[in-house]
């Protein structure tokens, strides 16, 4: 791939209509990349009615269960660490199969446990492969959307993750009609199943055209961006725009370059990311930690581990009825979740994390008020709490679902810049599956210290700090191109804002 190469191509393609919408291509590798959510979803979901027949199987105690529960999310921290440098490393493809990989056997470990030490062990393995799917499928799926359509395509992990919930509260529906030895077994061991199809689905894949570039394969890279985008000459300027991003000067055109800046290969990534970041640096790297602590130390695995349970304080007492209205959660989280990645890239970053914020804050403020109430007053039967935690549960979801649950992976894959986007991106995960299991450690210790109304009271007020913290933080990076996006941060206030213009399908700064 030679500059005359390129430009002879520019030459023949610019009298030609362009070959057809090519975002398809990206779309349908972005939908790959994306399943890999499901996974974690699906063990999300599967454990929330599974740990009411794992407690009673395995005369387990209420901190034994809060352990299994919530561990899951600290072993994935261990996949979220390596993952960045694994996919510097190996690339952003293979280390979505090492992450089925890892699940694989962890369903399968867990399916077959007969003891509390052999369950936990398939969670420790299954964590891994988690940590690995969280940190790699919203970053490949940016490094190969237009910029147009980012914001949709990178909130298809999301949409994947409720998937997988609401697959796993349908499971634990139907398999609790089985033996209790055997039912939470099959809930927790069909797990395995998408695995194998994530594994296969991938090889159809191509390498991240950044990646690929990082390595200095530009004629590969040119290969895949020529697949994903609409004309010739936008696959060209795609691929300039990476390569002024990597530190390759323009004049290396070759298929296979040997790349200039060593550091491009994931050398030096940490002391410029932490130890001495540069004010955009510091500043992104705030962004991204801030919005995932806010995601998930706000409540929301509380409610989708434990729904069973809340609804039981709620006032359901059936069993049948509990598993029922979780599933009645999760149809709402999945449906208001599709909502959200269809007006990210109409509506914006910011405007879809405020309003989420600001409905979580007032449906968790309600909810724990409800919950309150009928704490206060047992014995009686108070249709009006019930039918408002009820109520307030399935808006808190839905809130959530619209902003904070999409928004927070398809901000924080996009805003790194490349070099640094892949362990920038895992930090960000760590960070995420910490909080997510501290709250599932925590939650039924929580509510009994400060009962279970004040634990979602307290959860309201991390909402509103968050909500202060998006306002004053987070600019808007809807439509930037992200070899441009650091020149947003900076400044430690939202008011900045690139002023852009759409060129084709990708988006470029206005002089």
């Amino acid at each position: 791939m030679t500059s005359s190469g390129l430009e002879q191509g520019v030459m023949v393609t610019a009298s030609e209509p362009p070959r057809g919408n090519r975002s398809r291509f990206a779309f349908a590798c972005a939908i790959l990349a994306s399943m890999t959510s499901i996974i974690l979803g699906y063990d999300i979901g599967v454990m929330s009615g599974a740990a009411i027949f794992i407690k009673d199987d395995l005369k387990l105690s209420d901190v034994q269960l809060e352990i299994l529960m919530g561990i899951l999310n600290i072993y994935s921290l261990v996949g979220s660490g390596a993952a960045g440098r694994t996919s510097d490393w190996i690339g952003r493809r293979y280390t979505i199969v090492l992450a089925g990989a890892f699940f694989f056997c962890g369903a399968l470990l867990m399916g077959f446990a007969t003891n509390y030490p052999f369950i936990m062990v398939g969670r420790f393995v299954a964590g891994i492969g988690v940590g690995y799917a969280m940190m790699i499928a919203p970053v490949y799926t940016a490094e190969v959307a237009p910029a147009s359509s980012r914001g949709f395509l990178s909130s298809f992990p999301e949409i994947f993750i409720n998937i997988g919930i609401l697959l796993g509260y349908v499971s634990n529906y139907f398999f609790s009609k089985l033996p209790e030895h055997l039912g939470w077994r099959f809930m927790l061991g069909i797990g395995a199943v998408p695995s194998v199809f994530l594994a296969l689905g991938v090889l159809a894949m191509p390498e991240s055209p950044r990646w690929l570039v990082l390595q200095g394969r530009l004629g590969d890279a040119f290969k895949v961006l020529d697949k994903i985008s609409n004309t010739k000459e936008e696959a060209i300027s795609r691929l300039d725009d990476i390569k002024r991003a990597a530190g390759i000067p323009d004049d290396m055109t070759d298929d296979v370059i040997v790349v200039p800046n060593q550091k491009s290969a994931g050398k030096g990534v940490w002391k410029d990311l932490i130890v001495r970041p540069t004010p955009s640096v510091r500043h992104i790297l705030i962004a991204c930690l801030g919005i995932h602590f806010a995601q998930q130390a706000s409540g929301i695995d509380a409610v989708v581990l434990y729904s069973p349970t809340i609804f039981l304080k709620a006032g359901l007492k059936s069993k049948n009825d509990q598993l029922l209205a979780t599933v009645a959660v999760g149809i709402v989280k999945t449906l208001f979740i599709v909502v959200g990645t269809c007006v990210v890239d109409r509506f914006g970053r910011r405007a879809l994390l405020l309003t989420s914020m600001g409905g979580m804050f007032l449906s968790l403020t309600a909810l724990g008020t409800s919950l309150t109430v009928i704490d206060r007053n047992p014995g009686q039967t108070l249709k009006w709490a019930i039918g408002l935690s009820v109520t307030t549960m399935m808006t808190f979801v839905a809130t959530f679902s619209i902003g904070a649950g999409p928004v927070t992976w398809v901000y924080c894959s996009e805003i790194f810049p490349v070099r640094l986007r892949a362990q920038g991106a895992s930090l960000g995960v760590m960070l995420n599956r910490l909080m997510s299991g501290i709250i599932g450690m925590t939650f039924l210790s929580l509510s009994k210290g400060l009962t279970i109304g004040g634990a979602f009271l307290l959860f309201a007020g991390v909402a509103a700090a968050a909500w202060v913290f998006f306002f004053t933080f987070l600019p808007e990076t809807q439509g930037v191109p992200l070899e441009e996006m650091e020149t947003l941060f900076g400044s430690y206030t939202a008011n900045k804002k690139k002023n852009v213009k759409s060129k084709g399908n990708e988006v470029v700064e206005e002089q």
